[in-house]
């Protein structure tokens, strides 16, 4: 920064120097401190990079220096929220962040706040003025430094102790070449030790797909942020699966990218079907401002136009962006990231929020279907005391039943026979909880995965217990059809569907207001 200086000038004076001179001296002279003082700049805040980057498995025991009843009073507030073994969860963790800009400064911003013991963050680009309005904690004195050196010194004065917080950072461009070295954790290359996520925050289609190519291929958890430039309305972001993202022209391109990176077209539509290995962040918002014109410069270069991006093959037109977008989004990213890493993972709502009309015939079809299996079973069942009757209808309770392999009621239980419970009774949801297990499904079948153009209902998975969120999955019409005519049995599925069923299930609240 240049100095202020003071001159004092006589009007007779012959040899006072011209103010044009008096300028050109100041520029001359701040633009010459300036260099100076970014180059100290840059290799202070390098050599303290390196000593946090250095690998978490080979770094060298020493003494703390920064007391442990200080980090847990720092903490405090999160281990309030997660618990004690949900931070020690956070601790042991191990995530990589490629993209420090808008997105991913925030992203890691959070990470290293909430205490997440082990960080890689990648990223080959340096600070610019233009990138202040968006990057989250970049100042005026890290411009032309590296943005990952940026986030280290960030770390460092949050956390100065590598036993408590280890930033490695990567002044690098993800490139298909250098892909697995970046991703090794450990300096043999082996691959003994895993990452727990995988958090893409770049803004270049090819390069976002190679990345999550090759998470794909490790199979490690990886969340996905698409375009933030051209919108505003952060009511319209949506947590979600790739195939379902709409609206957003990054997502369209990724698709097609991942199509030809992936073998099969099978294996690529199950992964991008799949919000549990491949999560993303996006906007729903048409976009509402366009890529900035080309400049008189760059019209006039014709065929050299690749001469004026920062990286070969990489955007040349500039991206109108509202500093908030890249920022909410890097936040959204930070706590999926989190609540999952320490054991309290959100259901998060995963497009436009479906209609009143909708919910209601989704739940007046499941009282349809309840009422007519429980009058079915006790027709079945020659029930016809009325106050049994009407125990089952406004009570409930779990009735038992006795089958042989035909299927037919008998009273004593023989060889080839069996008993089963059925429970019986008042719907136990609401309207209000159809929208929260719509949610849960992400308005597919659960069986099948389909989600346009088919009819979706709701039926229960276990028969002997009660119809609460808990127990009910979304279903097609064909497959509901399906599910009937083999005895509404679970065990008729495939072992993979019905482990995946029952996961989710065990992940959902018996009541949406719980």
């Amino acid at each position: 920064h240049a100095s202020n200086h003071t001159y004092t000038m006589t009007a007779n004076s012959q040899s006072t120097p011209s103010p044009a001179l008096l300028v050109a001296t100041g520029v001359a002279l701040g633009v010459a401190a300036t260099a100076l003082l970014q180059t100290l700049v840059v290799s202070s805040i390098t050599q303290q990079s390196e000593t946090t980057s250095a690998n978490h498995h080979h770094k060298k025991k020493s003494a703390s220096s920064f007391p442990l009843e200080l980090r847990q009073e720092q903490l405090s507030r999160h281990t309030l929220f997660f618990g004690e073994n949900g931070m020690s969860q956070l601790k042991n963790a191990k995530v990589c962040v490629v993209g420090a800009g808008g997105v991913g400064s925030h992203t890691v911003c959070s990470l290293i706040r909430a205490g997440v013991g082990y960080l890689r963050v990648i990223d080959f680009d340096q600070v610019s003025l233009s990138s202040l309005n968006r990057h989250a904690c970049a100042t005026l004195e890290h411009v032309g430094i590296p943005k990952v050196t940026v986030l280290a010194l960030y770390a460092s004065q949050l956390c100065p102790d590598s036993q408590y917080l280890t930033v490695d950072t990567r002044v690098e461009m993800y490139t298909v070449e250098r892909g697995h070295e970046l991703l090794q954790l450990n300096d043999d290359h082996t691959n003994d030790d895993q990452w727990d996520m995988i958090i893409d925050c770049i803004d270049d289609v090819p390069t976002k797909a190679q990345l999550i190519y090759d998470a794909w291929k490790l199979r490690v958890r990886c969340l996905s942020c698409m375009g933030a430039a051209g919108k505003a309305d952060f009511t319209r972001l949506h947590m979600s699966d790739l195939k379902s993202a709409s609206r957003d022209p990054l997502a369209t391109k990724l698709r097609q990218c991942i199509k030809k990176l992936i073998p099969t077209k099978a294996e690529a539509d199950e992964f991008m079907e799949d919000a549990d290995r491949l999560a993303i962040c996006f906007s729903s918002e048409k976009t509402v401002q366009k890529l900035a014109d080309f400049t008189p410069e760059q019209k006039e270069s014709g065929t050299a136009l690749a001469d004026f991006g920062a990286v070969q093959g990489m955007r040349i037109r500039i991206l109108p962006v509202l500093g908030t977008m890249p920022a909410i989004m890097g936040q959204a990213l930070a706590a999926t990231c989190l609540t999952e890493l320490a054991g309290q993972p959100f259901q998060p709502v995963t497009g436009e929020r479906v209609g009143r009309n909708v919910r209601n015939k989704l739940f007046q079809k499941l009282t349809t279907r309840e009422d007519k299996l429980r009058h079915q079973l006790l027709q079945d069942y020659n029930v016809t005391n009325p106050v049994d009757i009407e125990r089952y209808k406004t009570l409930g309770g779990a009735m038992e039943l006795v089958e042989d392999d035909n299927d037919d009621a008998t009273n004593n239980v023989n060889d080839g026979q069996h008993k089963k419970f059925v429970w019986m009774g008042p719907l136990q949801i609401d309207g209000d909880d159809i929208e929260y297990i719509l949610e849960v499904w992400k308005g597919r079948c659960a069986i099948t995965g389909a989600r346009l153009g088919v009819v979706l209902e709701l039926i229960r998975w276990d028969e002997s217990r009660p119809s609460t969120c808990d127990n009910l999955i979304l279903v097609a019409n064909h497959a509901k059809k399906t599910w009937d005519e083999n005895g509404r049995n679970p065990q008729h599925l495939d072992w993979g569907i019905r482990h995946k069923i029952e996961a989710k299930l065990a992940t959902c609240r018996p009541d949406s207001k719980a």
